[in-house]
């Protein structure tokens, strides 16, 4: 008989580790607090008009690829794919558009028209990002830092990448037109980061994009959140909707082994283990009772620095733009 495992939560980290988990013969059930699946990525639905809720563009599409490549399908087969073009558009305060995309040469044309000081700055900026993206993405991105240790084992090629330095300070070397300097620091804004604080690592994510291009999903991501529902039911997960999670339920205090989650309406319901895509520090301070969490208290989670809030106002329009 195969294990049992729940996972709390079905953003694209809910339904990814799900997804894995039944594709290697364990048997999965979600549960997800709202109506429908994906987290993050919720669709709203309002006088016919669908409007995403988190993420818009993908930039890493070989993840999902990865992920179909578990199940042994295709991911072209659910959901498709379009590089966009350009991948951003930015317009400075007097309204002039500043284009870029993963041609290099158109970028190096829109930087000349704004300050052709700058070409010669930008190559060294995104040949500096190579290393950065080597070190940060491919090596440390699937690492978990659970020890102090963990960290000074990657502390000299942090030093080394300049991390000291915000993603704003690392772009102003190369590039001097502020504007500009703007428009190659933006990125951690997509993660909730402010680039004036956020460490230089994250100036791989100009690279990234240009390595792998700017996608979007036809459907808008609920259709990605659909696919992935798709697979996971073809793999025999099962899905439980309208089910806030209260607790994760613990064996005892000396194993801390956890035996399944109980529900709002007070219902255990029993697992061999379980995964939670909910908020880190929501799950700590919120799911696990405090008696069996000894490093993460109370008082250090709410003394945790968090990423910024996002505001979000959708418009209804009566004509395509």
């Amino acid at each position: 008989m195969s294990k049992k495992i729940i996972v709390i939560g079905s953003g694209f980290g809910g339904l990814g580790a799900a997804i894995r988990l039944a594709a290697r013969g364990y048997e999965v059930e979600i549960f997800e607090k709202r109506d429908k699946l994906g987290g993050r990525a919720y669709v709203y639905e309002i006088d016919g008009f669908k409007f995403d809720g988190g993420p818009t563009i993908i930039t890493a599409p070989f993840m999902f690829d990865d992920l179909w490549e578990t199940a042994g399908k295709r991911r072209e087969d659910y959901f498709e794919l379009v590089e966009c073009d350009p991948y951003y558009r930015i317009f400075d305060h007097q309204k002039r558009p500043f284009d870029y995309n993963g041609n290099e040469e158109f970028i190096l044309n829109e930087i000349r028209k704004w300050s052709p000081d700058d070409v010669e700055g930008y190559k060294k900026f995104i040949a500096s990002t190579k290393p950065i993206f080597e070190k940060g993405f491919v090596e440390l991105a699937d690492k978990p830092f659970l020890k102090f240790t963990d960290m000074l084992k990657v502390a000299p090629d942090l030093i080394k990448m300049q991390s000291y330095k915000s993603v704003y300070q690392y772009a102003s070397q190369f590039v001097k037109n502020d504007f500009l300097r703007r428009c190659f620091s933006f990125h951690p804004l997509l993660i909730g980061g402010n680039p004036f604080d956020s460490p230089s690592i994250y100036a791989m994510i100009h690279y990234l994009e240009r390595r792998w291009g700017v996608h979007y999903a036809m459907g808008g991501t609920g259709a990605i959140v659909q696919a992935m529902a798709k697979l996971f039911g073809e793999l025999g997960g099962k899905v439980r909707l309208n089910a806030e999670i209260t607790e994760i339920v613990v064996e005892d205090s000396y194993t801390h082994k956890v035996k399944g989650v109980r529900l709002n309406d007070g219902t255990v319901h029993r697992a061999d283990a379980v995964v939670s895509n909910a908020d880190v520090a929501f799950t700590y301070r919120n799911l696990i009772p405090a008696k069996y969490r000894r490093k993460f208290t109370d008082r250090k989670i709410d003394s945790l620095k968090y990423s910024m809030s996002l505001f979000v106002i959708y418009f209804g329009t009566k004509k395509r733009y």
